[in-house]
């Protein structure tokens, strides 16, 4: 089991839209240390490096991080149905659980090191500023970015290091949901606009206050809120667990013959049509 989990992750992490997701991930952080508009658009005076990493943070959780997850998980297996390559897989001695699972397990990974590759181009590229103790606030703690005093470089470490996981643990439901809707659309781009509508559809859901506190949409900003772990965080864990049960259920009695071309299943090939002269024989 653990050599087919490193070898889903291995695959996982082969792929394009993944590799350049990372690349993205890094990058961005580059972005807002260069950017000469930040005060004059978001009243921002950059005072340290740490403040970089959060910017980096509370940009990408708008709509790049989350997106880049739900097209890495709905790749997973929208990519073997590409390329043709789920079915030599499923002639291995090996069941579709584990397969599934072993997959489960890449795209549940993937979000952390996507965090993580921000964490590293954040702190790289606020380098210039400085890494030490700083009057103001990260932007995730008390105060925002103007902070209550002096910050040390551990505390801001701290506040930053709580954030980003609390971020991860919000895009774990999202990859869970993306992988479900690749079981079964078998389709990188069917599973992708499948996973952001039912999330458009959940935030609908909040004109029902009585839904609210257990709706998906309510804690995509817990990194920003650790006020609300108690509840938000086991929400997310059962909604990753629900989906992740459901994928491995629909997956197991998936029938992949349909995804395959009529050449490859045995479809008759067409008769040539006997001439003129062959027929009056």
């Amino acid at each position: 089991m653990f050599r087919l989990v490193r070898f889903e992750v291995y695959k996982l992490f082969r792929l394009r839209s993944v590799r350049l997701g990372l690349l993205f991930a890094l990058l961005l952080p580059f972005l807002w240390a260069l950017a000469p508009g930040l005060k004059e658009v978001y009243g921002l005076v950059l005072a340290s490096g740490w403040q970089v990493v959060s910017l980096s943070l509370l940009a990408g959780m708008e709509f790049l991080f989350p997106f880049l997850v739900v097209m890495a998980a709905s790749e997973a297996l929208g990519s073997e149905v590409a390329q043709g390559t789920l079915k030599s897989l499923l002639l291995r001695p090996l069941s579709r659980t584990h397969l599934l699972l072993a997959k489960l397990f890449a795209v549940l990974l993937y979000p952390f090191v996507l965090l993580g590759a921000s964490f590293l181009g954040g702190a790289l590229a606020g380098m210039p500023y400085g890494l030490g103790a700083f009057y103001g606030g990260t932007g995730l703690g008390e105060g925002g970015f103007a902070g209550v005093g002096l910050l040390s470089p551990q505390a801001a470490l701290a506040e930053l290091l709580k954030a980003h996981l609390l971020a991860g643990a919000v895009l774990l439901p999202l990859a869970a949901l993306a992988l479900l809707y690749g079981t079964v659309f078998l389709s990188t781009t069917a599973s992708a606009l499948a996973a952001v509508a039912t999330l458009l559809l959940m935030r609908l859901l909040v004109a029902f206050p009585a839904l609210t506190p257990f709706l998906l949409p309510t804690y995509l900003d817990l990194y920003l809120r650790p006020e609300a772990v108690g509840l938000g965080l086991p929400l997310l864990l059962l909604y990753t667990l629900g989906f992740a049960l459901l994928a491995a259920l629909v997956f197991g009695q998936k029938d992949l013959e349909s995804k395959r071309p009529a050449s490859r299943r045995g479809a008759p090939s067409r008769r040539r049509r006997p001439s003129l002269k062959e027929r009056t024989r």
